[in-house]
């Protein structure tokens, strides 16, 4: 098992890509502190993982001090921390033209925000484990999707600052990577449905034919970059989409 005995913070951990890390992170040999602001999705999850290894906080990633009380949780349930994961996002399509005040608050407020405060909140705890960070973002932003204007511009903020992390905290020993997953999520599956010729036109792109399965195609990545075997990487964007975006 690549994480053994390893403790992380998954944030959005309840449902979705998050849900999916959080069984795999526990099959690798973790113990988890989720987050999520679904109640019921989250006290599922933790009876089918067990609390012995698997904790669920509910909490609003947007409240005053969510970063402290969320570190201070994994501190309480598993004694440190060695992964922090920032997954959480919730925003809503529309055109650049409404992309008003309360959506861009809402992509910000849910994303961005959330991933910043809890680097700062956990970066003691990381430097003192020679931690690692995996911030999720998303191809949206590297392509310009239409409809996610306020989305992308929240998704590239959290690769921005990602790579400012990875050339302050280098020195400490945290590393601090950045995955863009192509998934068949919840919200994938929204949208798919919701914006079928433009779901269409995106799954086109992918040399390998199909939409990412959370827990056999996107977790196992995350796994990675959380382990040992990632030691050397830092600073970077993985793109695990199938091939639909290819980075130079």
């Amino acid at each position: 098992m690549q994480l053994t005995n390893k403790v992380a913070i998954v944030t959005g951990g309840a449902g979705g890509i998050g849900r999916g890390i959080t069984r795999v992170f526990i099959r690798e040999g973790a113990r988890v502190l989720f987050v999520d602001s679904n109640a019921e999705n989250g006290a599922a999850l933790e009876a089918e993982l067990g609390r012995d290894r698997a904790r669920f906080l509910r909490l609003d990633l947007s409240v005053p001090g969510a970063a402290e009380t969320i570190r201070d949780a994994a501190v309480a349930a598993f004694g440190g921390l060695d992964i922090l994961v920032n997954n959480a996002n919730r925003s809503t399509p529309a055109p650049l033209l409404l992309a008003d005040e309360d959506n861009l608050a809402q992509a910000f407020g849910s994303s961005f925000t959330p991933t910043l405060t809890l680097m700062q909140a956990c970066h003691e705890l990381l430097a003192q484990s020679s931690g690692s960070i995996i911030n999720f973002a998303s191809g949206a932003g590297l392509s310009g999707d239409p409809l996610q204007g306020s989305y992308a511009a929240a998704k590239e903020a959290v690769r921005g600052v990602s790579r400012v992390a990875a050339n302050e905290w280098g020195v400490d020993g945290i590393r601090v990577n950045v995955v863009c997953p192509f998934a068949l999520s919840e919200g994938v599956q929204w949208w798919s449905e919701t914006y079928p010729e433009l779901a269409a036109a995106a799954l086109a792109k992918v040399p390998l034919g199909r939409i990412g399965d959370i827990e056999s195609d996107i977790a196992p990545a995350v796994v990675f970059l959380a382990s040992e075997a990632s030691c050397y990487i830092t600073g970077q964007t993985l793109m695990v989409d199938g091939g639909g975006l290819m980075m130079r």
